[in-house]
């Protein structure tokens, strides 16, 4: 009988059962909430979820970024995007090259430790009992605490709630030892600048700080809109706190005490990284339903001592009349951590309706306008800081007017009378025929103001106010919103413009009395308009909007750009002019200094023809009148004598052309003098070979002709 081998299949039943028992003990080693020295969290994937499946931990890249490092961490359950609330090693994150190989373990000191391949500790629990880890255990509860604790005695040995990164939960108590600190961005875990705590004076005021410097308190934002509400410090105290609600904020059009307790598991606050404080009720929402400060001016001191701030101006900080910024380039930058001052001591008050207080702490966190529940402050300055001129206009607020600028028919220059002072808000509006728009500054030294324009931006130039005279657009453009807050601080779809004013003319005037605090001016008529004119000798000033002796300051410190544009072509003219003329004068210098120098050699050249003619005349005379001459040889002489000057004149200066020829000694020239008689000469010189016998024949044969 022959046997044969079958082989029997595995029957499905069997292999189902394998398949759901393998998925099983996946699902349990995935979804599982504690830690056990044999049983650690690596970094290949696993993590621990708490037992009501609300929250998550385990090795994370911020914001799914891959560029920082890996952390461990505790975040809402299946939330997206990952809403970490906790951090181990925010500090030292494990290296990109080690990411395959972190381990989140309880180690043999007993210790709670994240570490690399190579053993090295990222991060540690640090309790002060630690000696073995037999019975320890660390588990993630669903009340998103992480607690390492001793499991034989249930002694908690470390817990999440005790030591939190950025974020509050429900649970925890806000104590003089527990601290909020930021993460160094929104996708960088590293701990930031800014820091949440209790006071360490006051159990009921909380603070933030930036680097160690106060920048925000609960206690000085009482009765503003950053005022922490009550069901936020019942939260802080671990609801050992239920006071009557005092905030009348809404959220939802309900109040934020019943939806608080709606959320009471839910909620959380979050030091941010911006430097606001910010309440969630939902954790799927990513939009805080609360914060603190509310804006950049709720910052403690935003505008340092004697500032007043504006939240909606791009450059939010301005010095309260009769006040100065200590260094106005840096303000001018946006940094507002020095502050104003004044010219003088000064004294600060407050009032309202029954009384009048005075102290002497500075004046800090002032804003620009004003709310329903504010005072009114009154600070003593010198009236030469806050009123140069007798025109100027009334302080709008915390707003200077200067003078000509003009809000009013009895102030300021009627031409400039483009504002208006709101005195409900304190603010100052520049008008003009296609609205008002709201002034941010004035500034005097450069004649310049600042206007904004609600939804609008810098490329749509059409939505700029037409402008006339005597104000210019600057083409100055800023985005307001561009500060350093959080999104929530900033103003979106404005831009501000700078327009600039020229220089204003003489006071308007209707008679004399309106010159008398124009010195050295007189109410007079020039085309048509009827003005304070400089007296004799003045000229006026534009600059110090007075008369003065000398040239107009104003004139003189134009700026080169405006000089160089407005005068270009009178210069060039001028210059081709100079240039033509001192080339037609240097010509004609020239012609003329030629002919005097030929008028001069000519004569030079007669005066020498003269005096050798004459030289040779007296030799003549010398010898006729010598004793050489016998006296029958004068007798035998009846010769006339005619002037030289006459016989140069008859031979043309003995030219050439009129030379006959040449004797034995000297040459004979022919003349003809005026009257038409012709007339041969011989000329003599001193050369002449001619002797003294030769001379007398020559002399007396010509007598005989």
């Amino acid at each position: 009988m022959i046997r044969r081998k079958f082989m029997v299949p595995v029957s499905a039943t069997h292999m189902l059962s394998t398949i759901f028992f393998f998925l099983c003990s996946v699902l349990y080693c995935s979804a599982r909430d504690t830690i056990t020295p044999e049983n650690w969290l690596s970094n290949e994937g696993g993590t621990l979820v708490s037992a009501g499946k609300t929250f998550e931990l385990g090795f994370f890249n911020p914001d799914g970024s891959s560029k920082i490092g890996r952390f461990v961490g505790i975040w809402y359950y299946m939330s997206k995007p990952q809403r970490v609330v906790w951090v181990a090693n925010r500090k030292n994150p494990l290296p990109l090259s080690d990411t395959p190989s972190g381990v989140f373990a309880i180690k043999e000191d007993g210790e709670l430790k994240v570490l690399d391949a190579n053993g090295t500790v990222h991060w540690s629990s640090d309790i002060e009992t630690s000696s073995s880890s037999t019975g320890r255990v660390v588990k993630l509860m669903d009340s998103r605490n992480l607690v390492l604790s001793d499991n034989r005695s249930g002694v908690i040995l470390w817990e999440s709630f005790h030591n939190p990164t950025d974020t509050f939960l429900p649970g925890m108590k806000m104590d003089e030892n527990l601290t909020l600190t930021s993460w160094l961005s929104s996708v960088d875990p590293t701990p930031g600048n800014f820091t949440f705590k209790l006071d360490q004076d006051n159990e009921d005021q909380y603070n933030i700080h930036d680097s160690f410097v106060s920048y925000w308190s609960s206690e000085d934002s009482k009765g503003t809109p950053d005022e922490m509400p009550d069901a936020i410090l019942s939260l802080l105290s671990n609801f050992s706190k239920t006071g009557k609600p005092t905030s009348s904020r809404k959220f939802y059009n309900r109040p934020l005490e019943i939806l608080s307790s709606k959320y009471k598991n839910t909620s959380r606050l979050v030091m941010s990284s911006s430097g606001e404080i910010r309440y969630y009720l939902n954790p799927n929402t990513s939009s805080p339903d609360w914060w603190a400060p509310q804006d950049r001016c709720s910052v403690s001191k935003a505008c340092g001592k004697f500032g007043s701030c504006n939240t909606n101006n791009a450059l939010m900080c301005k010095c309260l009349p009769g006040f100065k910024p200590v260094s106005p380039n840096i303000w001018k930058t946006g940094e507002f951590s020095t502050y104003a001052e004044t010219y003088i001591k000064q004294e600060r008050g407050v009032t309202d309706a029954l009384e009048c207080l005075i102290w002497t702490d500075d004046l800090t966190g002032l804003q620009d306008e004003y709310a329903s529940d504010a005072y009114n402050l009154s600070v003593r300055v010198a009236i030469s800081d806050i009123k140069p001129t007798v025109r100027n206009c009334e302080t709008c607020g915390s707003n200077m007017i200067p003078y000509p600028l003009s809000s009013g028919s009895k102030c300021g220059d009627s031409t400039y009378f483009n504002f208006e002072c709101n005195s409900t808000t304190g603010q100052v509006q520049f008008k003009v025929p296609g609205g008002a728009y709201r002034v941010t500054s004035i500034n005097p030294e450069t004649l310049t103001f600042v206007i904004q324009l609600k939804e609008a931006d810098c490329s749509s130039r059409s939505l700029i106010p037409p402008l006339n005279l005597p104000f210019h657009l600057t083409d100055v453009c800023k985005e307001v919103g561009t500060d350093n807050f959080g999104s929530e601080m900033s103003l979106k779809n404005s831009i501000e413009v700078e327009i600039s004013w020229d220089p204003p003319l003489e006071p308007v005037c209707t008679s004399s009395a309106d010159c008398k605090d124009w010195p050295n001016s007189t109410c007079g008529t020039r085309d048509g308009t009827r003005r304070c004119f400089c007296n004799e000798n003045f000229k006026w000033n534009s600059s110090s909007l007075n008369c003065t002796q000398g040239v107009n300051p104003a004139e003189s410190t134009k700026p080169a750009d405006q000089k160089s544009s407005s005068s270009s072509p009178v210069v060039v003219v001028g210059i081709t002019i100079a240039v033509v003329l001192v080339a037609v004068l240097g010509i004609i210098g020239y012609i003329a200094y030629l002919r005097k120098r030929t008028i001069t050699k000519r004569k030079e050249n007669r005066a020498n023809q003269v005096l050798h003619l004459y030289d040779s005349e007296s030799r003549v005379k010398h010898l006729m009148d010598s004793e050489q001459f016998k006296e029958e040889d004068k007798k035998g002489i009846d010769v006339p004598f005619f002037d030289l000057e006459d016989i140069l004149a008859a031979t043309d200066n003995f030219s050439d052309a009129n030379k006959l020829g040449r004797g034995g000694f000297e040459p004979v020239y022919k003349g003809k003098f005026l009257e038409g008689r012709e007339i041969a000469v011989k000329r003599l010189s001193r050369a002449s070979g001619q002797g003294l016998q030769e001379f007398k024949n020559e002399v007396v044969l010509i007598a005989k002709l």
